[in-house]
This record gives C-alpha cells, sequence and structure tokens, in this order.
C-alpha cells in the first residue's frame, strides 16, 4: 500500500503515488480503461488524483469526475490545474488573468464534480499577466472556498519566490510546484529545489520514469515497442524524444543489476529513486492498464542504500541533464493561444 507525505509547510498529507491523467484519459486510453485505472489506484492506497483542465481540451477532468463518483470527497485529494488555452481558445481562454483563473475553476468544478479542489495549480508562468493580479485571483478562489491550497508548475527558482511571498502576503500558502524530475533530468536539484525548501514548497513531479525510458524497455538499436508512447503520433513520441538516443538507452540499461538488488522492476527503480529526496512530496504516475497501477505502488516506501544511489548515478554518467535553465525550455514566451 501507499505510503502518505505532508504537501509543502502544511497539514495537507497526499499520497506519495500519485495518480495522473495527463496523455491517458480522453485520449490514449477509453473511458472504460481509465475508470478501470482509477478504481485500482484507489484500491492500492491512492488517494490524491492530478489533472487539468488542458488535458484532452477539459476532457480529461469530466473522465476523472466521473471515475470519482460515489467516493467519500473528505478522503480524497484532487488537484488540477489552470493556464494552457482551453475551449473555443479565445483571447481569454488562457494564461493566469483573473478572468481566466475565475472562469476557469468553475469550469473544473464543473467537471469534476465536486465543490473544491484540494490543490489549483499555475501550470505555467504567465508572462503577460502581473503576478499580483494571479496571486490575488488565487487568493480569491481560496477565500470563495473553491481551492484549499495553491501550487505552481514548471515555474523557475525566482518565480517561486516571488510567488510564494505575494502569497504570504494575501494571506495563503503556495506550498507546491510541479516539474519534470527524474534521474534522467534533473535540472531542478540545484535551485528550484533550495528555493522550495526555503520558501515551505514541495515537489510533486511529473515524468517520474522519463516518459517511460527507465521501465528499460527501448532497447539501443532496436525500433520502439508497437504500442509504446514512443510510437504515439497524438504527443507521446514529442515528449518522448529527447530520451531516444542509443547513448541514453544504452546507460539505461546498465541500472538493471540495481532494480534486481532491490527486488524492484526498473520502472519501479525509477519511482523510488525521485521519492529518495526528501522535497518530493509525490511522484506523478499514470496508467494505460490497471495492473500498471498496481505495480507502480510497490515502489512506495523503498529506501535506496547511498552505495546504490552512487551506482545510478555512475551508471548514467554523461546523460543526465542538470542545467537549471532548462526550466525555462517549457516555459512559452509569450501567453500561448
Amino acid at each position: 500500500m501507499v505510503n502518505y507525505r505532508y504537501l509543502g509547510n502544511s497539514g495537507l498529507k497526499i499520497s506519495e503515488i500519485t495518480y495522473g491523467n495527463w496523455l491517458t484519459h480522453a485520449s490514449q486510453v477509453e473511458n472504460d480503461v481509465a475508470t478501470a485505472c482509477v478504481r485500482a489506484a484507489l484500491d492500492a492506497g491512492i488517494t490524491t488524483f492530478d489533472t487539468a483542465d488542458a488535458y484532452a481540451n477539459t476532457a480529461a477532468e469530466q473522465v476523472l469526475g466521473d471515475a470519482l463518483k460515489g467516493e467519500r470527497r473528505e478522503s480524497l485529494e484532487i488537484f488540477t490545474k489552470v493556464y494552457w488555452p482551453t475551449g473555443p481558445k479565445g483571447p481569454n481562454d488562457t494564461g493566469l488573468s483573473r478572468k481566466h483563473i475565475m472562469e476557469s475553476i468553475n469550469g473544473s468544478l464543473t467537471r469534476l464534480g465536486t465543490d473544491y479542489v484540494d490543490l489549483y495549480q499555475a501550470h505555467r508562468y504567465d508572462v503577460e499577466t502581473p503576478l499580483e493580479e494571479t496571486m490575488q485571483a488565487f487568493a480569491d478562489v481560496v477565500r470563495q472556498g473553491k481551492a484549499l491550497y495553491i501550487g505552481v508548475s514548471e515555474w523557475t527558482a525566482d518565480q517561486i519566490r516571488e510567488g510564494a511571498a505575494l502569497a504570504k502576503q494575501l494571506g495563503f500558502q503556495l506550498i507546491s510546484s510541479q516539474p519534470q524530475y527524474s534521474m534522467l533530468w534533473r535540472v531542478i536539484e540545484d535551485e528550484v529545489v533550495p528555493a522550495s525548501k526555503d520558501a515551505g514548497v514541495s515537489q510533486i513531479v511529473w515524468s517520474p520514469m522519463a516518459q517511460g525510458v527507465l521501465s528499460g524497455k527501448y532497447l539501443p538499436g532496436q525500433p520502439a515497442p508497437a504500442g509504446s508512447r514512443a510510437t504515439d503520433e497524438k504527443g507521446g513520441a514529442q515528449t518522448i524524444s529527447r530520451f531516444m538516443s542509443d547513448e541514453t538507452l544504452t546507460a539505461v540499461q546498465n541500472l538493471k543489476p540495481v532494480a534486481a538488488e532491490l527486488d524492484l522492476s526498473m520502472a519501479q527503480l525509477a519511482v523510488a529513486w525521485v521519492l529518495q529526496n526528501d522535497n518530493v512530496a509525490a511522484a506523478l504516475v499514470g496508467a494505460s492498464r490497471p495492473e500498471q497501477v498496481a505495480e507502480n505502488v510497490k515502489a512506495s516506501g523503498v529506501t535506496i542504500p547511498a552505495e546504490l544511489m552512487k551506482q545510478i548515478d555512475d551508471a548514467l554518467a554523461g546523460v543526465v541533464e542538470r542545467d537549471a535553465a532548462k526550466t525555462l525550455d517549457g516555459m512559452p514566451k509569450t501567453r500561448p493561444v
């Protein structure tokens, strides 16, 4: 079963394996399979579910809401996000303006079938809206009882510091950051993590398996398995491409002895690895089959000894991305339309 951790400097506990439905619900898998995956997550002790209004252009929220119907609301932590264009994608259907935040939270609550979300997250930083306007809107969403806490996703260290300071002035808590983080993608370690610790913010990390590469199923010099993310033309192939060099795939194969020593699969090792970071509150995992959820949960509560952590570093030397400036890579330079 799953262990639980506090999220940021708050009293909110979440399951350290959190179920996320990016790239799956209302996209890669049918609704009945998505519902079966959510049921499997609940059966495994996962109580925390993460989505976003932009996933499948709002449809993923609807699928998650339907799958959770009948569950005791107080026993769940439901997270969603706002920023990317949604709906007909008009000039105000995007960004972190007061207008878009206020309209988006209402839409999300309707689709999710709930009166409030536990965590409402800024899906990116909006360079075209004053940060004061964004944080005031979030403060009002909290005061209206529509969100209990506020978080961010893929913000830089400076943006997290500024956002947390404004939140404190406005009387609410910024408690989480949702960045990409894995054995291969460690760009948060040098700047985002120290800034987050100072601000009382912890990480909910996405892609702990580096889009599936760390599962070991992709072999150097071999075509990607049929039906895998690397063959998905709806977005999966593009997101995984940075990890698909033969050099990286060869290095990943060197992790097999570490996984074997811990009696874990390669995928479980990848999830367990991100949870060794004391600023990580949860690893986001998705699933296209219910049995994947049960397997992922086995990474909860695992302690990787220091000598094996070093062995992992040695195996991946030369293919790990650590450049803190890469946080800016996924940040639009203008508000997306």
